[in-house]
Order: structure tokens, then sequence, then C-alpha cells
């Protein structure tokens, strides 16, 4: 079957498009953890400085990032999540967990992050209606865009 002129529309295609570019869910990662100057987010991810400040400058504009300057000479600014930045921290989560599990042994993990309950945290993606754990046997698909189902486009 050939490819589809117009691919299926979806929300997690358009939020890889935002934080899908390389470097993008790394300084995400370091914003979070409280590093937000600029040459600690080239010293901590190992961008190049002209990526690192065109990444900054999209996740500025698209309202992840905010930008304040901290010192007037030089001029030199800081970056912070806004409440869409810290939305996407449990993503960066599941994301260390995935990784931790999968590509690492146990004795090998760069980072363990605690919860304030004073455990480590394991991330869950939970039901916000039930409470209850999600799994793939769980799930549902039911596509919103006209002329598309799961399997993709319609027939005309």
């Amino acid at each position: 079957m050939a490819a589809t002129k117009d691919p299926r529309p979806c929300s997690i295609a358009d939020t890889l498009a935002l934080v899908g570019e390389k470097y993008s869910l790394l300084v995400l990662r370091e914003v979070c953890l409280g590093n937000g100057r600029f040459d600690q987010l080239v010293r901590n991810i190992g961008a190049p400085r002209d990526i690192l400040a065109t990444r900054l400058r999209r996740l500025v504009d698209a309202g992840v990032l905010t930008k304040r300057a901290y010192s007037e000479r030089p001029q030199r600014f800081e970056y912070r999540p806004t409440q869409a930045g810290l939305e996407l921290e449990p993503v960066l989560m599941t994301l260390m967990a995935w990784g931790d599990r999968h590509l690492r042994k146990d004795d090998d993990r760069p980072m363990v992050i605690e919860h304030a309950c004073g455990n480590e945290l394991v991330p869950v993606v939970t039901c916000q209606a039930c409470g209850g754990p999600v799994h793939h046997e769980d799930l549902t698909a039911h596509p919103q865009v006209p002329g598309w189902t799961v399997a993709g486009p319609s027939a005309a």
C-alpha cells in the first residue's frame, strides 16, 4: 500500500514535532533539575551552542519554557519551565524509568529521583477516572477525525 499524502492526524506527532527534536527533551530535563543557564545547558547536554539556542528559542516560543535575564552586563538569561513544561516532567520520568529497565543494569543507573514521600520514584501511568494503572490490553482507541479509523484512512 502506498504511503498516504496526509498522515494520520495525531497529538503524539504534534508533540514530537516540538519536543522530539534532538536535545529538546534534554533541555527540559536540565531546566526541571534547576539548570537553566545557557552555559549549564551546554555543559550538561553536550549540544552545539547554535543548536541549543535554536531549541531554547523554539521551546520559549511554544510556551514550554520562560526566559528571564539574570545579568544585564553582559546580558545573560536563564530558562525555567512553564506550567506546560512542568506537565512534561512525568513524561521524562517515565522515559527515564523505561531506559533504566530496558537499557541499563540495575547498578548502572545515572540518576535516581526521590519522591516527596522519601521513596524512589517509580512512575506509573494511571487512569484519572478510576485510578487504575494503564495496561495495553485495557485501552481502546476511538478515532475522532472524520475519514480515519484505527487501521488508517477509511475508503472514500
